[in-house]
């Protein structure tokens, strides 16, 4: 978690249309290093554009590497991969461990992280992917989601966070020789310069060294929040303290606002969410479920000058077993923005819930609403029991045989 830093410009990007020309465009120009970490990458149009502007930033000379999630992004053709190799880029896929009896002990700990990083210049954080279905065209299942685009001095975190991420995950392939995971020295060494009025701070959460820090940013800004809180979240089920915040905050008065999936693109996801739905509305919580599209988006902002856009939804698989990456933000200009866009949001395409429009609840479905929540209050701590594990990369082809 690095600490706030101040002098950064940075700039909502609402969906594919904004996200995918900003990032393409600033990939094609890279002339000395590109990372790219991401969850999901489609061979569909968006992913044949990015892999257009990796072959480019490439033949420029630029050092390129990608990481995609093995779960993720498991259908990318042969053809596709070699493009990229054959151009000089460094495709490497996430492996959260050793497959004992061919099964995946660690296969809900994914690489969940969405990130970019050209030149030492210019980063991309969000929740975006590398698919057709961020793009409004693509129909009713079309996604509703955001990243940020930094300039200014976080971008140089972000930049060491990546390659020490890439040089750990390939350490295993050499384990007796650790020098070699270095990475070769880098042309870019200017520092990025002050760009902006914005302090920010970039945090990840792992299973390793930070098991919740993305999780303590969210409850120490609601706890201290004096006038408003505003989430919007795609898969929302918290564990115990973030909710109990949450209804602290609303009973002493503060504004809090939730924008969850109304149109979900996993049923399970809103199930998992309405069991929460009673407890919340009782404290003085407002609901509202986004009805136009499914809702992918991970933001929030509290009272006047705080927000976050990042990667780690509020459920137990982004608060306790996922790779995430989210960016925490004081700037009042960035924040009234996404607070104006939230509001809009709320007004024209979302639904409130309140407790009389809900069905009345079972006395089974009491029973598995007061189970849920209470497994769900002690999820992290056993989730962090589960078998230790080094976060792998694999080369992307497997080395080819010879013949015979």
């Amino acid at each position: 978690m690095s600490e706030w830093i101040d002098g950064n410009r940075i700039t909502l990007l609402e969906n594919g249309e904004a996200f995918f020309p900003r990032v393409f465009e600033c990939i094609a120009q890279a002339t000395c290093d590109v990372m790219v970490e991401t969850f999901i990458l489609f061979e569909d149009r968006v992913g044949l554009q990015l892999q257009a502007a990796l072959v480019a930033a490439a033949q420029h000379g630029a050092r390129v590497d990608v990481t995609v999630d093995g779960w993720g992004s498991p259908d990318l053709s042969q053809g596709f991969m070699h493009t990229l190799m054959d151009a000089g880029v460094q495709l490497h896929v996430f492996d959260p461990g050793p497959r004992p009896f061919g099964l995946r002990p660690y296969a809900l700990r994914r690489l969940h992280r969405k990130i970019v990083v050209v030149d030492n210049r210019t980063a991309f954080v969000g929740g975006i992917n590398y698919s057709a279905d961020h793009l409004a065209d693509f129909g009713p299942l079309a996604k509703q989601d955001y990243a940020i685009e930094i300039h200014g001095p976080l971008v140089a975190v972000i930049d060491r966070f990546t390659h020490a991420a890439l040089a750990r995950g390939l350490l295993h392939q050499r384990p007796h020789a650790w020098w070699f995971a270095r990475r070769p020295a880098r042309r870019v060494t200017t520092k990025p310069a002050w760009e902006g009025s914005a302090q920010a701070r970039f945090v990840v959460r792992d299973n390793q060294h930070h098991p919740d820090d993305i999780e303590r940013q969210y409850r120490d800004a609601i706890r201290a929040a004096r006038t408003r809180v505003v989430i919007a979240n795609a898969y929302f089920f918290p564990g115990y303290r973030l909710v109990r915040e949450l209804r602290l905050a609303a009973r002493r008065g503060v504004d809090v606002r939730l924008v969850l999936q109304g149109c979900p693109d996993m049923a399970i996801a809103r199930s998992a969410a309405t069991t929460l739905y009673q407890h919340l509305l009782k404290a003085g919580v407002r609901i509202f479920e986004y009805r136009k599209r499914p809702l992918h988006g991970k933001v929030a902002l509290v009272d006047e000058d705080w927000a976050t856009v990042g990667s780690s939804n509020l459920d137990p698989l982004s608060l306790a077993l996922n790779l995430e990456a989210n960016v925490f933000i004081r700037d009042r200009a960035f924040n009234q923005g996404l607070n104006a866009h939230l509001q809009d949001l709320m007004r024209a395409h979302c639904t409130e819930i309140d407790a009389a429009s809900l069905a009345p609840v079972s006395a089974l479905a009491l029973i598995r609403s007061y189970l849920a929540f209470h497994v769900m209050r002690k999820f992290a701590r056993w989730a962090r029991g589960l078998p230790p594990h080094t976060p792998r990369l694999q080369p992307a082809l497997a080395p080819a045989k010879d013949a015979p």
